[in-house]
Formats: C-alpha cells, sequence, structure tokens
C-alpha cells in the first residue's frame, strides 16, 4: 500500500533534503510532483490528488496555508516553518494541518510526522473497503433442499459448475431444483452462483495483489472476460476500475 506525496518548497536546499528523506528512509510513501510556488503547487495538489502534501508557509504566490485552504481536507498536510509565531500555528490548527515543524528540519521529527500520517490513511483505507457493500444474497429459506443448493454453491464455486451438477449432487431432477429455487430465492440458479462468485471477487479486488485474469479464475468463471461482463451487469463498472477507485 503506498500514498502519494507532493512537496512544495522554494528553497533547493531545503527540497533536496526533503526528497532525499521520503526517497531513501519511507517505504509507504511515494514523491510523484514538486512544485516551488503556492500557485504551481495548487495546480498540482489538483492535478495529482496526493494524499499527502508538504508545504513551505512562506512560498511566491501564495503562503502555503492559503494553498492548502483550498484543498484540505481532501489531503493529509505538513507545514514547514522558520517561524514559530503562535499566529502561523494557530491558523495551520484551525486549517486542519496534521503537523507544523520547525526549520532547520530534524529528520526524526518529519519522520515521525509522516507515520501518524500514513497510520491514519491505512486505517481510513481499511475501514472504506469494510464499508463496500457487496450484493444481498439470500443464505438460507425455510427448505433443507435448497438450503443444501446454496451449500453446494458455496462450496463449489470455485469450479466449473452449475444447476446439471448441483442437481446431481443433491439427487434431484434439474427441473424440480430450478423451479423451486427460483420460487423460494426470488432468483434462478445461476445468477445466484454468478453473484456469489462476484461477492467472492470484490474481496480479492480489495484484499489480493492477484490480477483479473488470476481472480476470474479463482471464482470459477470460464474466461475473464466472462467475469468482466457479469461483474459490469452487476455493479455498472469493470473489476479493473473498481480497483482502480479503491
Amino acid at each position: 500500500m503506498s500514498f502519494k506525496l507532493v512537496i512544495v518548497e522554494d528553497e533547493q536546499i531545503e527540497l533536496k533534503e526533503l526528497t532525499m528523506i521520503i526517497n531513501n528512509e519511507i517505504q509507504d510513501i511515494e514523491l510523484v510532483g514538486v512544485a516551488s510556488d503556492g500557485i504551481t503547487g495548487q495546480q498540482l495538489i489538483d492535478e495529482l490528488c496526493p494524499d499527502i502534501v508538504i508545504s513551505d508557509i512562506r512560498l511566491p504566490g501564495q503562503t502555503g496555508l492559503d494553498m492548502l485552504s483550498k484543498v484540505i481536507p481532501e489531503v493529509y498536510s505538513i507545514i514547514l516553518s522558520g517561524y514559530s509565531d503562535f499566529k502561523y500555528m494557530q491558523n495551520a490548527i484551525r486549517l486542519g494541518v496534521e503537523d507544523y515543524l520547525l526549520k532547520p528540519l530534524d529528520n526524526n521529527d518529519l519522520l515521525q510526522a509522516l507515520s501518524k500520517i500514513t497510520l491514519k490513511l491505512k486505517d481510513k483505507k481499511e475501514n472504506s473497503n469494510q464499508n463496500i457493500i457487496q450484493i444481498q444474497l439470500i443464505e438460507s429459506v425455510s427448505n433443507h433442499l435448497i438450503n443444501n443448493a446454496i451449500e453446494f454453491i458455496k462450496n463449489n464455486y470455485q469450479q466449473q459448475v452449475g444447476l446439471q451438477e448441483a442437481a446431481l449432487s443433491l439427487n434431484v431432477s434439474e427441473t424440480h431444483l430450478s423451479r423451486l429455487f427460483k420460487e423460494l430465492v426470488g432468483i434462478n440458479f445461476l445468477t445466484y452462483l454468478n453473484t456469489y462468485r462476484i461477492n467472492k471477487s470484490i474481496d480479492l479486488l480489495i484484499n489480493s495483489n492477484l490480477n483479473i485474469n488470476e481472480i476470474a479464475n479463482k471464482c470459477g468463471f470460464i474466461t475473464p472476460g466472462y467475469f468482466a461482463k457479469i461483474f459490469k451487469r452487476l455493479l455498472n463498472t469493470t473489476p479493473s476500475k473498481f480497483r482502480d477507485n479503491l
């Protein structure tokens, strides 16, 4: 899990030091852009949508606080300043700035500030993932045969199975199983099976690094194309776009 960072700093020595710290000492953060004035910094933030911004408080064009006032609370931010004036700190706190670090910069202070932010970002992402609502499916009905059919799906969704295999396993006719399943569950057997597979694919899209082809195969879809077709039909987006938007 990597988070995007933009630095807005007009002093080249400070910028070089910050870049070195980020690139050499921090694994969870990727430096995606730098700017040397407040106007360009704001444009860069709007364009790159970083998770974190480190900015000097005194910048050409507009101050770091003025710049951040136009993007907070969209990003987590750290202000760097050679000024310890309490009014600056007050304004930074009012804007929701995560930390206010004085120059000359102490590397440990910066690392601690970034560590706190990455922990917050990770918690936020995990909570966001947990709040993704999967497609609701009935898990049990007042019929032993249909409950066994649902259990068959849960145990065999990764395999190339369908109504025929389920009926054979349950020792009933396909016609009887199909009719009773639709009557009691509200959707047909294949729709339930594919929806269950899609729910499992959502888990893998969120919580694994498997590629789309691997997820399709692991969830029992015949081809990645068929997987994408069913995914879009049920969720109105593709698996790739779904993962990109996490």
